[in-house]
């Protein structure tokens, strides 16, 4: 052989050398992201999952990839996403309630890691806390179970109000029922009169807010709602336009302008959620992995909002609360 034709013959195996390898090289493991809100009202919460992952070792574009489905709001749309996810095999079902719901139904050996207000027993997530069994666990907040908690501080708040109203999303109508329940038999021990709002979009949103003053309530319960936690900063908004004290679970609805919240950190269960994903892609098992559930709450009171509606917050509140906003 010539040598010009055995430098052509070997230059040209080199170049398909990186080729092969790139062909070799195994596919990443993919995520399935399943959401009943919208992108836009999740980034941070996002970010808080990747911080769990990273912590992990993985790093979403370099050993792992994200699917995201995002349902906008439209609950309907959850069996469709998840089945789709199934089909796709994917390596674990990251998802909230009640996407989560929607991913159990639609496949009982893919692996998956909720997050939820809820108590994942009661709904139906996991038998057992500890030992949850099967391919599902995640973390628990239980903020759905703060109701009675939040229209007692409403009533703190304003003492004088004989009448309050709830906020419930009819598209989630297990929570919001519960909810309901639970709230109107606080209501009655506090000799409240109750008034119930639905709103499952942006515009019933507005039109809540804008039918509460004919209600004649002196403040207004958010329920626990993950469509809710997308708009904290739409809820928050309203509430200064239509001057309605309100309270909610997160922080994000008073850094937003709200007026009080009681709850637990949202972002904190979906770092959690990015730590049990990693240990999972790394081979351990969900039933192995008991739910985490946070107990920490805390109460922050934005007294900048408190002044621009007119309401004196007492002295009992402010000395509780953990963080007060000027």
């Amino acid at each position: 052989m010539r040598r010009r034709e055995f430098i052509t013959l070997l230059g040209g195996a080199v170049a398909t050398w990186p080729l092969a390898a790139r062909a070799q090289q195994p596919a990443l493991p993919v995520i399935g992201f399943l959401n009943v809100a919208s992108q836009e009202g999740y980034t941070h919460y996002v970010a808080a999952f990747r911080d769990g992952l990273k912590e992990s070792g993985y790093v979403d574009g370099q050993n792992v990839a994200i699917e995201y489905r995002w349902a906008e709001g439209h609950y309907d749309r959850l069996p469709d996403m998840a089945a789709d996810l199934a089909r796709r095999r994917v390596s674990v079902i990251v998802a909230n309630t009640p996407a989560n719901l929607a991913a159990k139904t639609a496949t009982s050996t893919i692996p998956i890691v909720f997050t939820t207000a809820s108590d994942p027993v009661q709904i139906g997530l996991v038998p057992n806390m500890r030992r949850p069994g099967g391919n599902v666990t995640g973390v628990s907040q239980l903020n759905a179970s703060l109701g009675p908690k939040w229209l007692e501080l409403a009533h703190e708040l304003m003492p004088t109000a004989t009448a309050v109203a709830l906020l419930v999303n009819p598209n989630d109508p297990s929570r919001a029922e519960k909810l309901s329940r639970e709230v109107q038999a606080a209501a009655v021990r506090l000799g409240l009169q109750l008034h119930i709002l639905r709103a499952g979009t942006e515009a019933e949103i507005g039109a809540a807010f804008a039918g509460f003053a004919q209600l004649k309530a002196g403040v207004l319960v958010i329920g626990a709602d993950a469509f809710f936690n997308t708009n904290s900063k739409l809820l928050a908004e309203l509430s200064l336009q239509y001057a309605v004290p309100a309270i909610y679970e997160y922080n994000e609805f008073t850094r937003a302008g709200g007026l009080m919240s009681y709850g637990g950190n949202i972002k904190e269960s979906y770092r959690w959620a990015g730590i049990y994903t990693g240990r999972i892609l790394k081979g351990e098992k969900p039933a192995d992995l008991p739910v985490q559930q946070s107990t920490t709450v805390e109460l922050i009171i934005n007294l900048k909002t408190a002044k621009a509606l007119g309401v004196t917050v007492p002295l009992s509140l402010l000395g509780r609360a953990d963080q007060v906003i000027e």
